[in-house]
């Protein structure tokens, strides 16, 4: 049987070194007491404010710099090893300092709010003050939505408890969940992790493929009381904070800081639903290609090509992405160079390890990408995506202070899902000539497309519906939370595809659910990467040229703003209906190449 190695026994070259955040635990402890001291000292400041803002504002960020810091290092510490004591220790101190400085720093704000407009104005516009102009604005823009000092001092203290469902989740599905043994391919037992779902969902092997979904919809369909509570109070969380602060519904209140409008949100929902006559015949070209009698939701992921295969080891995907992120520069190509030699790269799956992938650090620091690497296709694009998360925070922190780096989560998704496209149309262009290769490409190009675009819109759906519900006070519970689930798959996939019961399940292993109304943002991110790259393919240095002021942007101006250096509008719905229109004319070109 198949078994994980332990993070001991992992290689150190494949390995991020997390040094360069924070040199180790004693060095962690020394900040952590720095840390400490400036919150005592600017919690001080209580009351005072007036006399001294600029010195107020400066401190805080100083404050949280470091407080950032510590909390990216243990929670990235924790997510090397579930189980390692000494980093749940460190995360478990940060979260705890993280929720008192929110709670004793909570009167900066109405404080701020309590000067004479002129004040903050003028400070805003200051020259010599602009490293917080943004600072101002925002709380400029909160000032409806802002509550007295002693209530908003409540609800900071608050936090770390409002946090609580999104631990719980982390944990259960992680560490404590059972992890069951299944069969493989060739009917080895293999143990089912993140890495081994992801690899067997896409296997050729159809009773592979079926056991290892049934599995993983039953392994959290063993635990849905307990996950159905969870996510309840989340969502209650979020109903609770949005009516304390005046907002009229939770999703509104979600998309305030990024300056969305609530009709982008509802726009996407309305654009996919209208496009799924073509992901209908998709799904009926794709029953067809496998050679089915009917069609079931663990066949969505199989390559539909037969005998065609892109696999790849871990440094030859690089190789791969670093050749089809060439259109972008030199430059960018060194970057991604230090990131493969230099540490920024955890690759592989380990025992405690959290599932998934994603990019993070600090911003006293190089980004990070940790990766659970599959040996092929889908991993190369996992890679990719993740690399871009990772220079977009990269230029953004080299061009911008600390104050204004920080991007919007609104575009954060945009700059990945560029690189998986800029690879794409390498891939293809390079297999131009071959029609098996062509059509795995494009068979590869509808799966992100659905898996990121309609899957995620669908997931979108499900949040704004559960969220719904608990606004107007219908009981969240696990029958009614598969409910909605089981219903949304029907409209999705449902008339070419079996819907299997088992799908009831599937939207308890979600852990983006609790980064509420976030994965709307992959769908309008995909649509956005989808103009970008093809202007790039087609116009190449003045469309780089834009996108790197897109990404050098940071927080610098509103998420919407940003977009439009590159050339986007996202408040047109004709951006997402442009992306869905490349998903029709892609599913045309698959049925003639098949």
């Amino acid at each position: 049987m198949s078994q994980l190695k332990k993070r001991c026994e992992m290689d150190p070259k494949w390995m991020w070194n997390l040094n360069d955040i924070i040199p180790g635990t004693e060095a962690f402890n020394a900040l952590f007491e720095k840390a400490e001291a400036a919150l005592q000292e600017f919690a001080a400041l209580q009351g005072h404010v007036a006399e001294d803002p600029r010195k107020a504002i400066v401190m805080s960020t100083e404050g949280e710099r470091m407080i950032e810091k510590l909390f990216t290092y243990a929670r990235m510490r924790s997510d090397e090893n579930g189980a390692d004591s000494e980093a749940q220790l460190l995360l478990t101190r940060v979260q705890g300092l993280a929720a008192r400085a929110s709670g004793m720093s909570a009167f900066l704000q109405p404080e701020l709010l309590a000067l004479p407009e002129e004040t903050l104005k003028g400070m805003m516009n200051d020259p010599d003050f602009s490293d917080y102009d943004v600072f101002i604005d925002n709380i400029l823009r909160d000032k409806p939505h802002t509550l007295p000092a002693e209530q908003e001092k409540l609800l900071a203290m608050a936090g770390e408890v409002m946090g609580a469902p999104h631990s719980i989740f982390n944990m259960l599905s992680d560490v404590d969940m059972p992890k069951p043994t299944i069969k493989d391919e060739d009917g080895s037992d293999v143990t089912l992790t993140g890495a081994t779902y992801s690899r067997l969902l896409h296997s050729r092997n159809r009773e592979a493929r079926k056991g290892t979904y049934e599995a993983m919809m039953q392994k959290y369909g063993d635990f849905r009381s307990t996950i159905s509570t969870t996510y309840r109070y989340n969502v209650k969380k979020d109903v609770f904070s949005a009516r304390v602060r005046g907002f009229g519904s939770a999703v509104e209140a979600s998309l305030f800081p990024d300056r969305i409008p609530v009709k982008v949100y509802d726009n996407l929902l309305q654009s996919v639903e209208n496009a799924l006559p073509a992901m209908q015949k998709y799904l009926k070209l794709r029953k067809k290609a496998l050679g089915v009698d009917e069609l079931h939701l663990y066949d969505l992921y199989v390559p539909i090509v037969s005998d065609f295969d892109m696999e790849m080891t871990y440094p030859e995907a690089f190789e791969v992405v670093k050749k089809g992120l060439k259109p972008l520069g030199e430059r960018y190509a060194q970057l991604l160079d230090k990131a493969y030699t230099e540490g920024w790269i955890d690759v592989y799956e380990n025992e405690g390890k959290c599932s998934g992938a994603y990019s993070w650090g600090v911003y006293d620091s190089h980004p990070y990408v940790l990766l659970n690497h599959t040996d092929n296709l889908n991993g190369a694009m996992t890679l990719a995506h993740e690399l871009g998360h990772a220079m977009h925070s990269y230029h953004s922190n080299e061009a911008l202070p600390y104050t204004k780096a920080g991007y919007s989560l609104f575009v954060a998704e945009v700059a990945s899902t560029c690189n998986e496209m800029l690879l794409m149309h390498a891939l293809m262009n390079e297999y131009k000539d071959d029609k098996k290769a062509s059509a795995f490409l494009a068979n590869q190009l509808l799966e992100e497309f659905r898996g990121t675009v309609f899957r995620q819109t669908m997931f979108a759906a499900f949040e704004r519906e559960s969220h719904r519900m608990e606004e107007a006070g219908i009981p969240l519970t696990a029958d009614t939370l598969s409910d909605v689930h089981y219903k949304l798959n029907e409209k999705y996939y449902g008339g070419e595809c079996v819907i299997d019961e088992c799908v009831r399940h599937e939207w308890m292993r979600i852990p983006h659910f609790y980064r509420s109304f976030y994965v709307y943002k992959y769908a309008t991110g995909f649509s956005a990467a989808v103009y970008i790259a093809n202007r790039i393919m087609t116009e190449g240095e003045p469309a780089v040229k834009d996108y790197f002021r897109f990404l050098s942007a940071g927080g610098s101006v509103p998420p919407l703003e940003a977009l439009k250096y590159a050339g986007v509008d996202m408040e047109d719905p004709a951006t997402v209906q442009d992306a869905l229109k490349v998903f029709a004319d892609t599913v045309d070109k698959l049925e003639a190449l098949l």
